[in-house]
């Protein structure tokens, strides 16, 4: 990704009236998710979320929505999704992984490290599963980030300390773009 935002910056630089909307860096990133994304999942859920989880790739809607849900409840617990191959959230090295969408292979600048309470490590063969599984079984056309997202909720929601409580997975991406590639064939 590093690359790629070293390529963005060059090619910027060379066109004029050009603009980088610096996701990884840009404080609006977050703050969009404020007043949109984590407003909907109140209003929605009548403020009743136990866990949130989402995938961290630009990091602005976990922090965005967790610090919203916090500041909403205090109990809420915020578990950020990241691939098992390139687990830099939870203290390890940066590595190749099929996870589109998450796992930059560094810490974003607009990532607040400090709201999420767990980095849940997803297998690229756990996130393509759940992936399909949606598609099949619930109609859902989603992404390999989204089915990162959705297998971590699914093996939260099964811890028995879980029984009974609201647990929203932040679903970011669809599958259109995916259905000539190995997520679906």
């Amino acid at each position: 990704m590093g690359g790629a935002i070293a390529k963005a910056e060059e090619l910027a630089e060379d066109i004029g009236n050009a603009y980088v909307p610096q996701q990884f860096n840009n404080p609006a990133n977050p703050e969009t998710h404020r007043l949109t994304t984590a407003r909907e999942i109140i209003d929605d859920t009548d403020g009743d979320v136990d866990i949130f989880i989402a995938g961290v790739g630009t990091g602005g809607t976990v922090t965005g929505v967790g610090e919203t849900l916090k500041k909403n409840n205090p109990k809420v617990k915020v578990i950020a999704v990241e691939p098992a191959d390139s687990p830099v959230l939870s203290g390890g090295k940066s590595g190749p992984h099929k996870i589109q969408g998450i796992g930059a292979g560094f810490v974003p600048k607009v990532l607040n490290q400090g709201v999420y309470d767990e980095v849940f490590r997803v297998k690229n063969d756990d996130a393509f599963a759940a992936g399909r599984l949606l598609a099949q079984k619930e109609g859902v056309l989603a992404g390999i980030s989204t089915g990162a997202a959705v297998h971590a909720a699914i093996e939260v929601a099964r811890r028995p300390e879980n029984e009974g409580k609201t647990i929203v997975a932040l679903l970011p991406d669809t599958g259109e773009r995916y259905l000539s590639t190995s997520l679906f064939n």
